[in-house]
């Protein structure tokens, strides 16, 4: 897209216009999306781009290269960057999790964790956690768990859906033996859940792209890494809740405010000892109670789970 990327001053050659764009490449690009999206509907074009360049994913009738997706490279670096601090530290980075939801429906966002992130010497996503055994598994747990319930589609490389302890080797199988102990299929298993969820819950991708689908009940929360978002559906009785924890300090009597009185039943826990989790949850769930909190009418005290995720259904 630029002429002079990777170039110093006198190796490149401005544009007709005297900039730095390269015109020729942005035509090639905004035809090959229209060729592609007319001849065979339904494909993706996702691209990675790194820098601040506008409408990658808008249609090319407005302005935009075209792309169906781009990659969301600073939800990426700044996720990644929380989850390696230890625990005690993340109160000091709460903005690297809640940054994000400042841009992420100027694209058609897709959340990468990407072959790029377990190469050259990274370590695989497991390996990269903080703490020790239980920890690590936990901490990969809630960051899938986050990644999910996070607004934009996913992209999660091979190997990583049962928490490879290798970084990526193309000369090797993935470690498929892993799959013998427990926390390993834990880990498949979650990846299972999250995807079925995914599925039957409309929230999770309806509104993928406006902020009509993002709500926010607590993200000032830093001292306690604590964070509760809405997913908001078409159908507002297909909304959820999802609260996170971000420490390894079980939160037993944390109140969340709520838009409604109802019974808000706990769907999916990434602490269930289904997933080799420490089963600390709101299971089956809870009801909501006229007290004010965050700004809401009602609330529901629930018990967090130790770096761990949980998201609540309104019952009708």
């Amino acid at each position: 897209l630029y002429l002079d990327y990777s170039r110093e001053d006198g190796e490149w050659i401005p544009n007709m216009y005297g900039g730095r764009e390269n015109l020729e490449a942005i035509s090639l690009l905004k035809e090959f999306n229209e060729q592609v999206h007319a001849e065979f509907p339904g494909a993706l074009t996702i691209a990675e781009e790194s820098t601040a360049w506008g409408g990658v994913s808008r249609p090319t009738y407005s302005g935009g290269l075209g792309f169906s997706l781009k990659w969301n490279m600073g939800w990426m670096n700044d996720t990644l960057r929380y989850m390696r601090e230890d625990p005690i530290h993340r109160r000091f980075h709460h903005n690297e999790l809640t940054f994000s939801m400042i841009y992420a429906f100027t694209e058609n966002f897709t959340l990468p964790l990407s072959h790029d992130e377990v190469v050259h010497g990274k370590g695989s996503l497991l390996d990269q956690m903080p703490g020790d055994l239980w920890q690590k598994y936990a901490n990969l747990r809630l960051l899938y768990s986050y990644m999910w319930a996070h607004p934009g589609k996913k992209l999660l490389f091979m190997g990583d859906e049962f928490a490879q302890w290798n970084e990526w080797n193309c000369d090797e199988s993935i470690q498929w033996h892993l799959l013998q102990w427990e926390s390993h299929q834990g880990m498949q298993n979650l990846i299972r859940d999250l995807n079925r969820i995914y599925r039957s819950e409309p929230a999770l991708y309806q509104r993928d792209f406006v902020s009509e689908g993002f709500e926010w009940i607590d993200c000032q929360s830093a001292d306690e890494s604590v964070l509760a978002f809405l997913r908001k559906a078409k159908d507002p009785n297909d909304n959820l809740l999802v609260c996170c924890n971000f420490t390894p300090v079980p939160r037993m009597n944390h109140r969340v405010g709520v838009p409604r009185q109802t019974w808000y039943r706990e769907i999916f826990n990434s602490d269930s000892e289904h997933y080799s989790g420490s089963n600390v949850g709101s299971f089956p769930g809870v009801s909501a109670e006229p007290i004010d909190w965050h700004g809401r009418p009602w609330s529901i005290e629930v018990k967090l789970p130790p770096l761990g995720l949980a998201v609540f259904k309104p019952e009708q």
